[in-house]
């Protein structure tokens, strides 16, 4: 379930920095929220690890909490440039 809003709140942080950015900014606007979420993302991996899980138990969960987010934000900016 953590996982879940999580990815949701990566989306909603995405969907609100394509839709309050001006379109001749969203491409800077777009990068600079990955190079955020790969931040948090790493920081949520580094708790995950300080837990007791291995890395290689913890990198399919980031990849996709730092994919789905990400991936969508680019698509955005592609769709509404």
């Amino acid at each position: 379930m953590r996982t879940l809003i999580i990815i949701f709140i990566g989306l909603a942080l995405a969907a609100l920095t394509l839709w309050l950015t001006p379109a001749s900014r969203r491409t800077l606007a777009v990068g600079i929220f990955t190079l955020v979420w790969l931040a948090a993302s790493i920081a949520n991996l580094r708790i995950g690890m300080s837990h007791g899980y291995t890395f290689a138990q913890e990198l399919p969960i980031h990849i996709a909490l730092f994919g789905i987010p990400a991936l969508t934000a680019w698509l955005g900016w592609w769709y509404t440039r």
